[in-house]
Order: C-alpha cells, then structure tokens, then sequence
C-alpha cells in the first residue's frame, strides 16, 4: 500500500512559480524577440502553456508555443514495448535563428532532455536552447542541467516526483510518492 503523497507545491505556490519562471525566461532573454516555448509531451506542454500566457500578461505580446513528444528519440525505446504510444510534435515554424525554450515538468536523470534536443535538431537549428524545469529533483546521469528551474527537491530514488496539471489530473500540485514498482 502506497504511502501518503508529500505536497511540495499546492495549486496556489505552483502557480507563483510558473509566473516566477514567465518572468525569468524574459529577463534570460531581454525580452521575447525570437522566443518560442516548446513544452515536452505531456505535461511540459501545459506548463509552457501556462508560461506563455503569464509572459503574455506582463509583456503585452504574443508567444510562439509549440509541444514535442519525444517518444521516438528515447535511448530506451526499446524496452517500453513493440507498439509506442506517440504523441503529436507540433511546431509552428522553423526554429532557424530562434530561442528556443524546452519546457519540462521534472528534470531527473536528463534522458527526457536530450531526447528532446535530439528531436529539435531535425526542425532546424536554433540559436540557443534553454531549458526550464517546474521541478529539478537531481540524479543526473548525464550533463544537463536548467537555465530555469522553479524548485528544486531532493528526492530518493524509490520515490516518485508527480507533478498534477488541473487539465490532466484534475488539481495542480507537486508531491513525493513512493515508486510503484517497489516492494
């Protein structure tokens, strides 16, 4: 029987967060010349979303958006199964030139993240890649790291960092649950 979740962010503390990061993308930047962020499937796409709209607020400007699914750039592709579930990409113009902002809900190991660089890089080259993380719970196995993180946590490896999005799980938070597949 799983242990009780602990809440790292409630809806409220999420959303200052997320406008937190909104804010520190456009000082990164000087502003949103050239940006577009790219939120990984699944939860990254609604999180950028999120971020867009508070830049859009503040800023008075439009923000280019788009959603990777990274699926088939996975080093483990092959033991999640004979028959994937892939997700739409979707970008809406060519990255050339560009800033580009992945947006991620968890960075843990950093598999996530190169994947999805090695996908951008079939959409064009852009001229800088950052990356922007809600939660950066580390145990990084390979050299990469968030120009913008909201939280960091330190978490076990038998335990899980879920973050909830209201339009997918029904609530927004951050909490810590042990790993399923433990004993």
């Amino acid at each position: 029987m799983p242990g009780k979740p602990t809440v790292v962010l409630d809806a409220r503390s999420m959303a200052r967060t997320l406008r937190r990061m909104a804010d520190e993308v456009v000082e990164l930047f000087s502003g949103t010349d050239d940006l577009i962020l790219v939120g990984i499937q699944r939860r990254g796409v609604q999180l950028a979303e999120r971020m867009a709209g508070y830049i859009e607020e503040r800023e008075g400007v439009a923000v280019t958006r788009g959603a990777l699914d990274i699926t088939l750039y996975r080093d483990d592709l092959q033991t999640i199964g004979p028959r994937p579930v892939v997700g739409k990409t979707d970008l809406p113009l060519s990255l050339d030139g560009r800033i580009v902002v992945i947006v991620d809900d968890v960075l843990y190991t950093g598999r996530t993240v190169r994947a999805a660089m090695d996908e951008l890089a079939d959409f064009g080259r852009p001229s800088r890649i950052a990356l922007a993380v809600l939660v950066d719970r580390g145990g990084r196995e390979l050299p990469i790291h968030a120009d913008i993180v909201g939280k960091k946590v330190q978490a076990a490896a038998h335990l899980r960092v879920d973050v909830l999005i209201g339009d997918v799980d029904g609530e927004d938070a951050v909490v810590i649950v042990p790993r399923e597949d433990q004993g």
